[in-house]
């Protein structure tokens, strides 16, 4: 029997090695549109790529999908994390957890988990083929494929699988609606703020362990660490925004007014109150350069600033209108957000194969007999932290153990 996969990324090479070595009487072959292969997992967690998440509770772990959580939990529970982990380690790659619970080879450098998956491959004696365009699927009377790439080339296969990953044109999916399937229109998914001609900008590199960001008019709210960088807003809080919001915020055209709160923990009253006792525990230290607050230093400054403060004026002469405005900066600051940034390389999309579609007990198609789907390709995305790796994993793996 002969398998084809088309898409050399994190679900392609898992579903290929894991048909190879699961079915030792087929011949597998990978096939890739460009001269790359893995480039997410090279650049994954800033090249040190984020294998997957240690949640090992389904119930809660599908909670970070904002598109495909009832079909995963069925995924999931073929193929978790703690699968993923022991796999890796069968293989001398070890995994270690860090304090917000993404996990990375404890090598510290993404070409681990890339020579790995390389070297299982050629192991498996899967058939790596690079700068293969497939532009038609043709099936054939006996359920087999005929697969026609740019330049007359043709390919052959009794099972197909598809892990191309996802990507913002939908022209790019024609070919797989030409076979039957519903694409759900395709947006990107994990995205920064774009803050133009602002002066928090200037502030970029600083960074907040914990903030709130709140989408003006919408019931989307999120939590977590916050980067300022010198276009706008990042960090897991802005990604998570970016992820659950994806299609609201593709709506707004990616102009909207996000709301921070610096300080989740606190209220208005609860500051009142803290400003109060600085005014009489240290009434002659001036505000700029003393702050009350867990913050940082260059973002106390700007919001002090903001609220009208000068950099002389002391606690125990701070003025009820400009204390209001510093406390309100700090728990509901606004900014208007003018666009996005997505980084190519790690480029995430909700939209793809309607979900209804797969069978996601095998990966199977409902519509087409003998075709899987892995990874990205479907309308499945998570927030940020390695749970969309966790995904390629699970439904490459499922794919590949369920094909015969």
């Amino acid at each position: 029997m002969n398998v084809i996969v088309i898409g050399g990324g994190a679900a392609g090479f898992f579903a290929a090695i894991n048909c190879a070595q699961i079915h030792g009487n087929c011949s597998v072959t990978l096939l890739e549109k460009s001269s790359k292969l893995l480039s997410k997992v090279r650049v994954s967690g800033g090249g040190r790529c984020n294998v997957t998440h240690a949640c090992f509770d389904n119930s809660l772990l599908i909670k970070n999908y904002p598109r495909g959580e009832k079909e995963l939990r069925n995924a999931f529970s073929r193929f978790t994390t703690t699968d993923t982990i022991h796999w890796f380690e069968k293989r001398g790659v070890k995994l270690k957890t860090e304090a917000d619970g993404r996990m990375f080879p404890e090598s510290n450098t993404s070409e681990t988990i890339v020579n790995c998956l390389m070297q299982e491959a050629e192991k498996a004696k899967v058939t790596i083929k690079l700068n293969v365009d497939i532009i038609e699927i043709v099936k054939n009377a006996d359920l087999s494929f005929e697969l026609k790439e740019i330049g007359g080339g043709v390919f052959h296969c009794d099972k197909l699988i598809i892990a191309t990953g996802g990507n913002s044109k939908e022209a790019a999916y024609e070919w797989l609606r030409k076979l039957g399937h519903t694409i759900v229109k395709p947006l990107p998914s994990l995205f920064t703020f774009n803050i133009p001609d602002n002066k928090i900008t200037e502030l970029m590199g600083v960074s907040v362990p914990h903030a709130k960001v709140k989408v003006a008019g919408t019931k989307l709210e999120t939590e977590g660490p916050l980067l300022i960088t010198h276009w706008g807003m990042s960090g897991p809080a802005i990604l998570k925004s970016s992820a659950w919001g994806a299609r609201i915020l593709g709506e707004m055209n990616y102009n909207f007014t996000a709301l921070i709160s610096w300080l989740p923990k606190h209220t208005e009253e609860k500051l009142r109150i803290e400003f109060n006792n600085q005014r009489e525990e240290n009434p002659s230290k001036t505000i700029f350069n003393h702050c009350p607050v867990d913050l940082p230093k260059r973002l106390w400054e700007y919001l002090v600033a903001k609220a009208g403060i000068s950099e002389t004026t002391r606690w125990a002469d701070l003025p009820k209108k400009n204390a209001n405005l510093l406390s309100h900066s700090l728990i509901n600051d606004e900014y208007s957000i003018k666009g996005k940034t997505t980084f190519k390389e790690e480029f995430v999309t909700c939209g793809g194969i309607m979900l209804k579609e797969v069978d996601f007990t095998t990966m199977q198609s409902k519509i087409v007999p003998n075709l899987y789907f892995a990874g990205e390709i479907l309308d499945v995305d998570g927030i940020t932290g390695g749970f969309n790796f966790q995904n390629a994993w699970s439904s490459g793996w499922i794919a590949a153990n369920t094909i015969f």
